[in-house]
């Protein structure tokens, strides 16, 4: 009975200290503070050394100790067998880690207390201080173990330094677009209310003892998934506050230190401020919001992609957007794939984009709706191969297509895939099946049709005519051809009505066109990371420059504007601030940092060709020539030729584009010594 009854005290009373001391070191008070002791008559027989004057103190149970300084070495209690620093053990030979463990020893009792120790058995009441002691003990070791670590990893070689969103937002007027505008993205539809003034538990970087020591930090300013933080009892002091990405192993809500029995230690600086730091944290905690308790594990499920090495996908062809090709999964970063494909013989004939992309489809999709799709040479398929399920893909809306329909003929307005900059003058070329449609950019297409490119009647990248004008956005008229026989389009300015009139065709109805408006969230002046569509395996540092209902103007920080680029504000190419750091995706900095970091032989990015302004579209490689990179690999060698022969011949091939009406300058055009320089982010897509 008397077992039990010393148990339940001690279980109640670690269980008062634990809501009581937020975790912090076991009895951390001020000096000054007043300590009752457990035990007047436990007193050590033997000289006690004198504490080191630079060492904090910690008073627990009226027994004094200091931080273990990982320095003086460690000892073994020969009574309890706990390990500690041996700085803190008694006696002169630091042979026992207590009062009671020394007198224990000397009086033949080391036998009994062994085997009550083996059993399980609650300690007595003489030995009160070894209630306290194992968390002393276990923090000693802890130092030691932290301090050869430490040691080690200074031997090794440091890490370059990447891009620092931190550095690059600051503390003034500049935000990055919040996590809860990307639904594709880890945390993205379970963000919930993280806003400024959350507080959280974050390690301690003020502080010179040789153990990882928390802290308790309020959010002061949200950008992505980085937050500028501060330490509890700053206040208003701006000069140790610091950036952290919340959804990093080491962000903890406020009761974690507590429940792992981590210890809470404030900022060296500010130490000397507060005499009494347990009240101080009830007082600020009492009220305040703080991270779910399940958040680390939700980042942790959130960050399981169903992707796996070795799936099967159709994907869009780069060297000819009218079709599709088998390709292979061969990496996952945070969503994002690099698909091979199935014909590349060493892996470098590869696509990168997000597995929820338009561009991907399941086996068998391209022959379900009519698309155009090159069958592969490969006869053998590599152990592990595995078509992709269905379910992975994103589902497009259904389509009632029975009744008023997109015909071919018909003209539109749609962001050029070519130049993702340009909202063209566009043609409806042929109608699939499931709502999906051929797209032709007038004055521009290949003589096979091999540019044409398919978007779904749904698409945000198709828009009705007039669209332009009315949101007062520079429209790109058709391409003026060269060859006498198709002078192209002569009257500029560019008016819908005569255009109509003078190739006697009929605009796509307005009411065909997805005209749903999500509240995004987005805000001009945001910062993301955000892909290159260009160039699709790069992720960039980048801005929101303009925003029409749904569609987002992407600014590259440090380019100039003529490689910005339309996106829809649920494109899965668009990212948080901090998502690299978090997937482990290489960010591309801002240019002007990139050359100065970069040896001269890459510096040349930053210089680039003369640019065509105003309706001018940037490359201009002849028709019929115009090769189409979406990985940004140059491909004038790349001969044209008609797509029979090496291709599925379902459906039908596709007729050729009529001739284009008269034009008098190259507007729609494509450089082919832009699309070499490297200074260009340059390919398609």
């Amino acid at each position: 009975m008397e077992n039990a009854r010393d148990l339940a005290e001690h279980g109640a009373r670690s269980e008062r200290k634990r809501r009581d001391s937020f975790g912090m070191f076991d009895g951390y008070d001020s000096c000054s503070e007043d300590s009752s002791s457990s035990s007047s008559s436990e007193e050590s027989d033997e000289e006690v050394p004198a504490l080191p004057a630079n060492l904090p103190i910690i008073k627990t149970n009226g027994q004094v100790y200091t931080y273990p300084d990982g320095k003086a070495g460690m000892a073994t209690c020969e009574m309890c067998g706990m390990v500690g620093v041996r700085d803190a053990f008694y006696s002169k030979t630091k042979r026992f880690c207590s009062v009671s463990c020394s007198r224990s020893y000397s009086s033949n009792s080391k036998k009994a207390s062994i085997l009550a120790r083996l059993q399980g058995k609650p300690p007595t009441k003489k030995a009160k201080v070894l209630q306290k002691q194992p968390l002393m003990a276990k923090l000693a070791a802890y130092a030691q173990y932290q301090a050869n670590q430490q040691s080690q990893v200074k031997k090794a070689d440091v890490p370059v330094e990447g891009f620092d969103w931190g550095r690059y937002i600051g503390s003034g007027e500049m935000s990055g677009a919040p996590v809860s505008c990307f639904k594709h993205v880890p945390m993205g539809t379970s963000w919930g209310d993280i806003t400024e003034g959350v507080r959280v538990e974050v390690a301690n970087t003020d502080s010179s003892l040789p153990m990882k020591v928390y802290w308790i930090a309020s959010i002061i300013k949200l950008a992505g998934f980085k937050a500028l933080l501060r330490y509890e009892g700053f206040d208003g002091d701006t000069a140790h506050d610091f950036w952290r990405n919340l959804c990093v192993p080491d962000i903890h809500p406020v009761g974690w230190c507590a429940s792992m029995s981590k210890p809470l230690v404030p900022p060296e600086a500010i130490q000397h401020k507060v005499t009494n730091w347990k009240a101080f944290l009830v007082k600020r905690l009492t009220g305040a919001k703080t991270l779910p308790p399940d958040f680390t594990s939700k980042v942790q499920e959130s960050m399981q992609f169903p992707f796996k090495k070795l799936m099967r996908v159709e994907v869009v062809d780069k060297t000819h957007l009218c079709r599709t090709r088998v390709a292979l999964v061969e990496q996952v970063i945070g969503g994002r794939l690099r698909l091979v494909y199935e014909e590349s013989e060493d892996g470098s004939d590869d696509f990168w984009c997000h597995m929820f992309s338009p561009l991907i489809h399941f086996i068998g999709w391209s022959r379900s709706i009519g698309h155009r799709f090159k069958r592969s040479d490969v006869s053998k398929r590599l152990e592990g191969q595995t078509d992709a399920p269905g379910q992975l893909f994103v589902k497009v809306k259904d389509v009632d297509q029975s009744g008023e329909w997109f015909k071919e003929g018909m003209k539109l307005e749609a962001i050029d895939p070519l130049n993702l900059s340009a909202i063209c003058v566009a043609t409806v070329r042929k109608v699939l099946a499931d709502g999906y449609l051929m797209i032709g950019i007038d004055g521009s297409e290949a003589a096979d049709g091999s540019d044409w490119f398919c978007y779904h009647s749904t698409s945000p990248s198709i828009f009705p005519a007039g669209f332009c004008e009315i949101n007062s956005i520079e429209l790109t008229p058709p391409r003026v051809s060269r060859s006498p026989s198709a002078p192209g389009y002569t009257k500029l300015p560019f008016k819908w009505f005569d255009y109509l009139r003078e190739t006697g065709s009929v605009a796509a109805p307005v009411k065909l066109f997805n005209k749903e408006v999500p509240n995004h969230g987005f805000r001009i002046g945001m910062k993301l990371e955000a892909v290159d569509l260009m160039e699709p395996r790069l992720v960039c540092v980048a801005t929101v420059t303009r925003i029409v209902h749904r569609l987002l103007r992407i600014h590259f920080d440090g380019w100039e504007d003529e490689y910005d680029q339309w996106v829809d504000c649920e494109s899965p190419d668009l990212y948080p601030v901090g998502w690299c750091q978090l997937t482990g995706y290489q960010l591309q900095p801002p240019a002007a940092q990139a050359s100065r970091e970069r040896p001269p032989s890459v510096t040349k990015q930053k210089k680039k060709s003369q640019q065509y302004k105003g309706q001018k579209k940037k490359r201009k490689i002849p028709i019929g020539k115009r090769p189409v990179s979406l990985t940004g690999i140059a491909l004038t060698g790349v001969p044209q030729h008609s797509l029979s022969g090496d291709e599925n011949m379902t459906p039908p091939e596709y007729p050729s584009p009529p001739t284009p009406p008269t034009t008098s300058e190259a507007i729609h055009t494509v450089s082919a010594s832009q699309e070499l320089n490297p200074a260009r982010k340059a390919g398609c897509y």
